[in-house]
């Protein structure tokens, strides 16, 4: 793709290395949100010329989703990461979709299209939905940056008042990169720990299943 005569054309409203530096972080931070101001250019950049994105993208194996209702863009690859996450990372991101897809349901979406939790609600989802205790709040501060890192959830900004937890964001990207298979495996989850009441817990399956586009790494 020849970015310089695209700026050309733009008559000085962008530059070569606008839509460089977007394509690379459509690649690299897979999840770009109007909301964030930090990503506000890049989301407008994205819905001007997205043919043009598309055909940038498409030869590597990535396929580009833009949200305009919700303003997101999403950037799947069509296979697998070659370092899968690992299941802690995996079911806490099971978890999270689940619970985004019930709050949904329940008309619990912000304007933004997020859901809001509070950790502690989110640590009984968990238990319920995997038969496993949730994880310490070191390991679950750790998984929500890389929850963060692939673009469907960030800690919020506030605090309960016994200072117990706090609120955690599950942003609506989360639909795209981890689809109806990631429900359904949710699902089997939970099935498995209802079938194993009382023993171990459910068996370890490969993280790289749902989460192939997914990379702790990344």
């Amino acid at each position: 793709m020849d970015w310089d005569l695209v700026a050309e054309r733009s008559n000085g409203q962008y530059a070569a290395e606008d839509f460089e530096r977007t394509a690379y972080r459509l690649t690299a931070e897979q999840v770009l949100y109007h909301a964030d101001r930090g990503s506000r250019a890049a989301y407008w950049l994205v819905d001007r010329y997205e043919r043009l994105f598309r055909e940038v993208l498409d030869p590597i194996g990535i396929e580009l989703t833009v949200n305009r209702q919700l303003r997101y863009l999403v950037a799947t690859p069509r296979h697998g990461a070659s370092t899968p996450a690992s299941t802690m990372h995996t079911l806490v991101a099971l978890v999270l979709r689940g619970v985004y897809d019930e709050f949904a349901r329940a008309g619990g979406l912000t304007d933004d299209g997020e859901v809001v939790v509070d950790s502690v609600e989110l640590g009984e989802k968990f238990r319920l939905m995997t038969g496993r205790e949730m994880p310490s709040k070191a390991e679950f501060d750790a998984a929500l940056r890389v929850m963060k890192r692939w673009g469907i959830a960030r800690r919020g900004s506030d605090e309960l008042d016994d200072g117990a937890g706090y609120s955690v964001v599950i942003r609506p990207g989360i639909i795209e990169v981890l689809g109806e298979t990631a429900l359904a495996r949710l699902a089997r989850w939970g099935n498995s720990a209802d079938a194993s009441a009382g023993n171990e817990g459910p068996e370890e399956e490969d993280a790289s299943e749902t989460a192939e586009g997914l990379n702790d790494e990344a």
